[in-house]
């Protein structure tokens, strides 16, 4: 059966411009992520491919067909192409001749902020008009210090910047006063242009209680009335200005009484702490009005609070989250423990802006990964979503207009073999939100159940819906069972269950793997690693989380021992099956071991398991389950993003599970490709991420899987648990689609419409092909894996003949189209139907040439696929829509015989 480069399922997808939805205050509307854009592509031609990139602020061209973004690292702002904002395009990157701290764009040109200091007692900058579309720096003015944010104001009549002139954290204790003071700067503009001679800098010392001789302004931001509200973060301090450089007001940023917060970095998440008096020391802020504005208390010297506040221009404290933004944080798995004895989740970055009837606030958290949409009520904010980011979110924008939101997300891993920075784009839909797919009930003492790095899972048999999973050794001092209800939407986490020895946490653990025990409780594999004297091993538990048991991996298995030991543990009888990640020093390369231990006899054995061969890195299995007569294995590489190539599940047959002693030859278990993961890790609009780490199925066949956020160190802390239903056929023979992420749309075009084929031929006709080729330009950027091809024919001659004619036409489609596509596999499965489903029957009294031409609309291919969006061409036909976490069998939707299908 063919498979091909992907499907025609979103051929049209990328076409068909995402329009900007009704903007109204529509319950059902929310922000989800529609592509992600790695900033590395702006790299200069001929640059080193790792060069790294980091966009930090982020701004769009005013027509809101661009976005641009400074790019620090690169000494460039870097330009992208969001006409199709679901398909963004590099436009390339302009330098500046130094650090660019800041962009924003009136019309087609940028204001560029760029620090050229050659040290921190000699700050210098420069503010650079930059034409976008020729790259050309038009103006520039020296701005007599280093610059930080620049704002432009709501009538385009002047910038205001902030000179940080930063500190030396380096210098001493790092703190204040480090001369020279910072100020502000106001630029008018004439023309669209800066007036560098009618330049005012406004003093700014002297106001803060804190370092009042050395101010650092961070962040500025405009009102509709042209007042200039200034952070000087340092200084934990508020400065309100006019259009002339004129205090109008200036306040103490304050303190916040923190409560139920984690102080410790220790290996465990515990919001049980206070900490009284903690300084603001606001970074970003936002007028949200004319009146009131909003800080992101980040934090820098000596503070940072873990919240966000909302202040009248005269420094009345009207709203302040103190740790329930956080507490939003550790509910959807995003909390950064390494960070929890600094600052916390670290809201830094901040974007405020109307869309429709509502004024929603956007809080990014640095360190979370995460970016909170709350809606402006004029009192208390109501909470309204999490939008998943890249990693380290620092700067924001939105597009009102065309309903979109972006984040710039500055950290760039590529050196460490980890992801690109990235931009990250989200739109306003008339949809629930795809993300998050996991979160957590509060716990017994109120704060939400804290978790991350989910990996092994494993079906409750007697309650549909009710998965168990475990966290790997990233919480060593937290190693937990936590319950998952599966059956809401998203998925909720309702109880966490300590693993402990003695009513102390248990140590020494790095849990993988989880499998019921058949008497109430659980057997957990724990994958070692010698170096850190944590033991390869099988741990016994009740249900109540006490280890009760302990089975160490015998010494004829450790002979061969590395660190990537077990990785999934499943029970068949009374037989544990254990996954071995990656390949020991007695396996032969591309093959590991699947471990038995028999819990009665005691008696250890193996068979192996043979690997794909990895594109780049290394490959390997995340988790194992049971079900009815197969073995089912989540395998993936270790790559991300673009490199990412395999993940996905497979299953062996149950009867070659036959072990043979360890130490010798093991028999090799022939494998089956079930799922391709990646369409469905694409499918929530961001990259594809590494670890795809759990895998359960119920008794009635429902497979769930989880991904694995890595406690959100180096990571953007995403998990992503989904189910892909009941569909655990082979891959090339399940033609079932589910909707993951959001609605599925499906979609049946005809190729021979208009120019039939012709009688006794599959040949195609060429009136099609240039749709065809459109066709294969879509498939080559677009990622959806199922598509059905019926080939159809007239009824003249033998009907077997005719069937086996139908198939080829079927099949001459398929393969023109994926002939001259490139990129990801998908699955195509051409279908022969013969004459048995007709357009047009024609009279006995026709015969002859006369009769093949009447019958030539049934000589014909219909392609049935599914897309994400609602398409609109006058060759296609929306035939069905799938809700979200529903399923459709194309093969069900078309009246094809699944066997017949199958048989072609």
């Amino acid at each position: 059966m063919p498979t091909h480069a992907r499907s025609l399922a979103a051929l049209l997808l990328a076409s068909t411009a995402l329009a900007a939805p009704a903007l109204s205050s529509a319950a059902a509307q929310s922000f989800n992520r529609i592509a992600a854009f790695p900033v590395n592509l702006n790299l200069p031609a001929g640059a080193e491919p790792l060069t790294e990139t980091s966009p930090e602020i982020i701004a769009a061209s005013g027509d809101g067909m661009t976005l641009v973004y400074s790019d620090s690292p690169l000494g460039a702002i870097g330009m992208i192409d969001i006409s199709d904002p679901a398909n963004p395009q590099p436009k390339g990157a302009i330098d500046m001749g130094g650090e660019p701290t800041s962009v924003t764009v009136l019309g087609g040109a940028a204001f560029v902020a760029v620090n050229t200091s050659p040290s921190y007692v000699a700050p210098s900058g420069v503010l650079k008009l930059v034409d976008l579309a020729s790259g050309a720096v038009t103006e520039s003015c020296d701005l007599g210090g280093q610059p930080d944010s620049a704002v432009l104001a709501k009538d385009g009549s002047f910038l205001a910047i902030a000179i940080e002139n930063e500190r030396d954290e380096d210098l001493g204790d790092g703190g204040l006063p480090q001369l020279p003071a910072g100020f502000v700067v106001i630029l008018p503009l004439k023309d669209g242009a800066p007036d560098c001679a009618a330049m005012v800098k406004a003093d700014v010392t002297g106001l803060a209680a804190v370092g009042a001789e050395d101010p650092e302004p961070e962040f500025v931001d405009v009102n509709a009335a042209g007042e200039i509200a200034v952070t000087l973060q340092e200084n934990n301090h508020i400065v309100v200005l006019n259009a002339a450089g004129e205090v109008l007001s200036h306040f103490s940023a304050g303190a916040v009484d923190l409560e139920k917060v984690d102080l410790a970095r220790d290996g465990a998440i515990r919001p049980v702490q206070s900490q009284p008096g903690r300084l603001r020391e606001p970074d970003a802020v936002k007028w949200i009005d004319a009146d009131r504005l909003v800080t992101a208390n980040e934090g820098d010297w000596k503070g940072g609070s873990r919240g966000f506040t909302i202040w009248s221009k005269t420094g009345e404290v009207l709203f302040e989250s103190n740790s329930a933004f956080e507490h939003e944080v550790i509910r959807h798995g995003h909390y950064p423990e390494n960070r929890s004895r600094a600052k916390g989740v670290e809201p830094e970055g901040l974007e405020v802006a109307r869309f429709g009837d509502d004024t929603f606030i956007f809080v990014l958290s640095e360190r979370g990964s995460l970016v909170g949409v709350y809606r402006d009520t004029g009192g208390a904010p109501e909470f309204v979503q999490m939008l998943p980011s890249g990693i380290s979110p620092e700067g924001a924008v939105a597009i009102p207009a065309r309903g979109l939101f972006a984040t710039a997300n500055e950290l760039d891993l590529g050196e460490d073999g980890g992801v690109r920075a990235h931009v990250m784009i989200y739109q306003l839909q008339d949809d629930a939100p795809a993300y998050p797919t996991l979160l957590s009930e509060d716990g017994p003492d109120g704060t939400p159940i804290a978790w991350g790095a989910i990996s092994g899972m494993v079906a409750d048999p007697e309650v549909p819906g009710r998965i168990y999973a475990v966290n790997d050794s990233f919480y060593e001092m937290q190693p937990t069972i936590f319950t998952i209800d599966a059956t809401q939407t998203p998925a909720r986490i309702v109880a966490a269950t300590p693993v402990t020895r003695a009513s102390q946490p248990a140590q020494k653990l790095d849990l993988e793997g989880i499998a019921l025990d058949g008497k109430g409780g659980f057997w957990l594999a724990s994958e070692g690693r010698a170096d850190r004297l944590i033991p390869h091993a099988l741990y016994r538990v009740n249900a109540k989380g006490e280890v009760t048991g302990e089975v160490a991996f015998p010494p004829e298995l450790l002979a061969g021992e590395i660190r990537f030991g077990a990785e999934g543990v499943t029970r068949i009888g009374d037989t544990l099956w254990i996954a071995m990640q990656r390949e020991w020093k007695d396996d032969p390369k591309g093959f590991v071991k699947l471990v038995s231990y028999d819990t009665e006899s005691k008696e250890w054995g193996a068979v192996r398991y043979p690997l794909e061969t990895p594109g780049k890195g290394w490959m390997g299995l995340s988790d194992i389950a049971a079900h009815g007569d197969w073995v089912y294995i989540v395998e993936r590489d270790n790559q991300i993003g673009a490199d990412a190539k395999v993940k996905a599940l497979y299953r062996v047959p149950a009867s070659q599970m036959v072990p043979a002693p360890l130490g010798g030859e093991a028999p090799v278990v022939e494998k089956e490709l079930v799922r391709d993961l990646i369409p469905d890790l694409k499918g929530w609009g961001g990259y594809v991420v590494d670890k795809v780490e759990g895998l359960a199925i119920a008794p009635d066949g429902t497979a769930w899987l989880s991904t694995d956020n890595d406690g959100v160190d180096d990571s953007s802390g995403e998990t992503f648990f989904w189910s892909i239903g009941t569909d655990l056929a082979p891959a090339a023979e399940s033609m079932t689609i589910r909707a993951i992420a959001g609605p599925v749309f499906v979609y049946r075009g005809t190729v021979g419409a208009d120019e039939h084929f012709d009688f006794d031929s599959a040949a195609l006709g060429e009136a099609d092909k240039p749709l065809l080729d459109l066709f294969a330009s879509y498939l080559s950027r677009a990622s959806a894996p199922k598509v059905l091809v019926k080939g159809h024919s007239d009824s003249i001659g033998d009907a077997g003949y005719n069937r086996e004619l139908s198939l080829r036409r079927a099949q001459a489609v398929a393969e023109f189209v994926t002939a001259r596509a490139t990129g990801e596999t998908g699955t195509v499965m051409p279908v022969g139907l013969g004459e048995t489903d007709p357009l047009v029957a024609c009279g006995p009294e026709v015969t002859g040439d006369a009769l093949k031409a009447c019958l030539a609309p049934n000589r014909r291919v219909s392609v049935t696929f599914a897309a994400r969006e609602r398409l609109s061409h006058p060759a296609i036909e929306m035939i069905a829509e799938v809700g979200k976490g529903q399923s459709v069998d194309l093969l069900r939707v078309e009246g094809v015989d699944a066997t017949a299908a199958r048989a072609n």
